[in-house]
């Protein structure tokens, strides 16, 4: 993964396990340890599913880029398809509490695509390559005018 695509990974994923955090101790307040389990639970479920989306949605970009928002529409309505279905399938589990779980899940999305969104605006990409400038001499010598402006004489 380039270094800019990491960069984005690392200011998404870490402002949504520094909010699990504070999810799930809450949670471990109001609901115990299984309050604690659950809201860690949804909080990596979260964060795996986002990352493994935007490692999608960079490969797309760099080999079909006309496909790329296209492709990022649709991955981001099959990621909160697929974490709806994981907390339908575990809304009656007793292993963790299931609303720590859910509610860890849906913050750790808002706080991923919002800190994904603001990554990406501050990321400096270039979107057009610049054409490489001439040097100082060469653009000199083919103008015909000398490079200093009292070494004509």
């Amino acid at each position: 993964m380039p270094s800019q695509d990491t960069r984005t990974l690392l200011q998404s994923a870490v402002p949504t396990a520094a909010v699990g955090a504070i999810v799930a101790v809450v949670s471990g307040v109001v609901a115990g340890g299984k309050g604690v389990l659950g809201a860690v639970i949804g909080t990596l479920v979260a964060i795996v599913f986002m990352g493994i989306g935007l490692f999608v949605l960079q490969r797309t970009a760099k080999s079909l880029p006309q496909l790329f928002q296209a492709m990022g529409l649709m991955l981001y309505v099959a990621q909160l398809l697929l974490l709806l279905i994981f907390v339908g399938l575990f809304k009656d589990t007793t292993a963790f509490n299931p609303k720590s779980f859910a509610l860890a899940l849906v913050i750790s999305t808002v706080v991923w695509m919002a800190a994904q969104a603001r990554a990406h605006m501050k990321a400096k990409i270039l979107y057009v390559e610049p054409e490489p400038e001439p040097s100082s001499a060469s653009s000199s010598q083919k103008s015909g005018k000398p490079e200093k402006p009292g070494s004509e004489t």
